[in-house]
């Protein structure tokens, strides 16, 4: 197992100005960071790799597509654009040194059609998601796909559905991740969804349910564990939090109020709430 933080609870696009706090995570006794994709280009992430490695970090990256270049949508030439975002995000996360692409780029991100997917939907999805994981295959990264909740998405919404997408795009370097926040919102049996899906998860998100401090609220916490624990699981665990420092990022993760008394509280207290809960279960 290895131990990361999301660096959304900073910023969205991580510069030179962000490069002290990579030293801090470090410090404080992380395995790696978890860049989100938002912007740049291959020069500017050259140098937040040669960060990493001064600092002994390894990283995954997170991304979102949009209504612009969405993934199932009817209209090719804005499928096309999901597909080569996804180039981009993949060429990145190469560039970065990491492995791992997370987030919910299968469909945009806060877009709602008023009903569940249809098959033509998930057909147009498929299709996109598995070029991208050929792609992917190339530059060696696995895409780890993400289900949201409900109120978040309508395209993929639980593990269930997920494994699902999973198994109809039918490519090796296509999986999913497993996120508590979304979790804990849609499935009433967490022991066994993970379970159920552990041979296609590759990326955890530990993030409670208000989206403060890991540990703080009530999410399942003894169940994640322990079936995480039970089915194998040894990649990454994500701390995953929000604030209200970015005032963009803070309306599209609905964050009105102050969730956590500090982001040092966030990543210190969290990380050592995961690694007691990873040895209760050892």
């Amino acid at each position: 197992m290895k131990t990361s933080m999301n660096l959304l609870l900073w910023t969205t696009h991580v510069g030179e100005e962000h490069f002290p706090l990579l030293a801090k995570l470090k410090a404080a006794g992380f395995d790696g960071v978890e860049i989100p994709l938002f912007g740049g280009d291959a020069a500017h992430y050259k140098k937040g790799r040669q960060e990493l490695d001064k600092n002994g970090l390894g990283c995954t990256a997170v991304t979102i597509c949009t209504a612009e270049n969405n993934p199932i949508s009817p209209d090719a030439a804005v499928r096309k654009k999901g597909h080569e975002h996804h180039k981009w995000a993949i060429e990145m996360t190469a560039t970065l040194g990491g492995d791992k692409l997370a987030g919910p780029y299968h469909s945009a991100i806060g877009v709602f059609s008023g009903k569940g997917p249809t098959n033509d939907e998930l057909n147009w999805g498929a299709g996109v998601l598995h070029q991208s994981a050929e792609f992917a295959q190339k530059h060696n990264v696995t895409l780890a796909v993400e289900y949201l909740n409900r109120f978040e998405c309508y395209f993929l919404t639980t593990a269930r559905d997920a494994k699902a997408l999973v198994q109809k795009v039918h490519h090796p370097h296509f999986r999913t991740m497993y996120d508590t926040f979304h979790a804990n919102i849609e499935e009433k049996d967490i022991s066994g969804t993970i379970k159920a899906v552990a041979d296609v998860i590759v990326h955890v998100h530990i993030s409670e349910n208000d989206r403060g401090t890991p540990g703080t609220g009530h999410v399942h916490w003894d169940e994640t564990f322990k079936a995480l624990r039970e089915i194998g699981y040894d990649g990454w665990l994500t701390i995953e939090a929000f604030g209200r420092a970015l005032p963009d990022l803070a309306a599209a993760t609905k964050v009105w109020r102050d969730l956590f008394p500090s982001d040092v509280e966030v990543y210190t207290q969290g990380l050592r709430f995961m690694k007691e809960m990873w040895q209760k279960y050892r």
